[in-house]
C-alpha cells in the first residue's frame, strides 16, 4: 500500500521540483548579472527552501540538530556522509549564513536547471574525479577562496552516495587539501540519516513518509589534535557512529 501511494505523490513531487528549478534558473541569472553575488545568494537560498518543501509533498520532513552554533567570522569546512541529492538543500538552507559552497563532480556543472548555474557561478568547485591532478589544483584554489571570504565548504569524503544508508569508506585526500588551504577553518562533522530512503524504490516511485535528520556535531580544529591523522579519524568516527541503519 505504501508503494502504491508513492506513485501519485512522486508525480506531484517531480512536477513541483521541476517547476522550482525552471522558475529559479532565470531568477538566478537575473540576480547574478544585474545585482551581483548577494542577490544571487538570496535567490539560491529561496530555491533551497522551495526544494525542501517539495520533499514535504512526499510526506517526509526534515530536522536539523545543532547544539554548537557558530558565527560567520571564520571559514568553515562541513564534512558529511552522503545518502542522496536530498542532502543538498537542507545543508545549504540550515548553514545559509555561512554561504555554503560545494566540492562537486564536473558532470553536475551542466544540463541541470538552477543547480548547474549555481555550481558554476555561486562559488563552488567542479572537479574531474578521473583526473586527480586537476581535482587537487581545483580544490586548492577553492580552499584559498573559502579562506579569504570566511565562507563554508562542504565535502562528502565517501565520494558517492550510499544507496542503503551504510557508510562507505572515507577518501580523505580532498579533505586534507581543504584543511591545508583553509588553515583557520572550523570543521563541522555532520551526520545525515534517512535521506537514502527517498530512493528506496529507485527514482520512481520515490520513498515517502521519511524523517530526514541532519546532526551537526561539535566543531573541531586542527589545533585540537596532536596529528592530522587523529583529527581525520575522529571526524570519520563521529559521523559514522551516529548513522542509524
Amino acid at each position: 500500500m505504501r508503494k502504491i501511494i508513492a506513485y501519485p505523490l512522486s508525480c506531484i513531487y517531480y512536477l513541483f521540483f521541476g517547476l522550482a528549478l525552471l522558475v529559479f534558473h532565470p531568477i538566478q541569472w537575473f540576480c547574478f548579472n544585474v545585482f551581483g553575488y548577494n542577490a544571487h545568494k538570496k535567490s539560491v537560498d529561496a530555491l533551497q527552501f522551495c526544494l525542501m518543501r517539495c520533499v514535504n509533498l512526499l510526506g517526509s520532513r526534515h530536522s536539523f540538530y545543532n547544539a554548537y552554533p557558530l558565527d560567520n567570522s571564520q571559514p568553515v569546512i562541513i564534512v558529511a556522509n552522503h545518502q542522496s541529492m536530498s542532502d543538498i538543500p537542507p545543508l545549504m538552507w540550515y548553514f545559509r549564513k555561512h554561504h555554503v559552497k560545494f566540492v562537486s563532480k564536473k558532470e553536475l556543472g551542466k544540463g541541470i536547471a538552477s543547480v548547474s548555474y549555481n555550481l558554476r557561478h555561486g562559488g563552488s568547485v567542479l572537479i574531474d574525479r578521473k583526473n586527480a591532478r586537476q581535482s587537487i589544483v581545483a580544490i586548492r584554489k577553492f580552499g584559498e577562496y573559502i579562506e579569504s571570504t570566511n565562507r563554508a565548504a562542504v565535502i562528502f569524503p565517501e565520494g558517492t552516495r550510499s544507496r542503503d544508508g551504510k557508510p562507505k569508506p572515507f577518501h580523505t585526500k580532498g579533505l586534507e587539501t581543504l584543511i591545508k588551504y583553509i588553515p583557520s577553518a572550523v570543521i563541522i562533522p555532520v551526520t545525515i540519516n534517512n535521506s537514502w530512503k527517498n530512493l528506496r524504490y529507485g527514482k520512481f516511485p520515490l520513498g515517502i513518509g521519511n524523517h530526514l535528520t541532519f546532526t551537526a556535531h561539535k566543531p573541531v580544529q586542527k589545533s585540537d589534535f596532536e596529528t592530522q591523522e587523529l583529527m581525520l579519524e575522529h571526524i570519520e568516527k563521529t559521523i559514522k557512529n551516529s548513522i542509524k541503519l
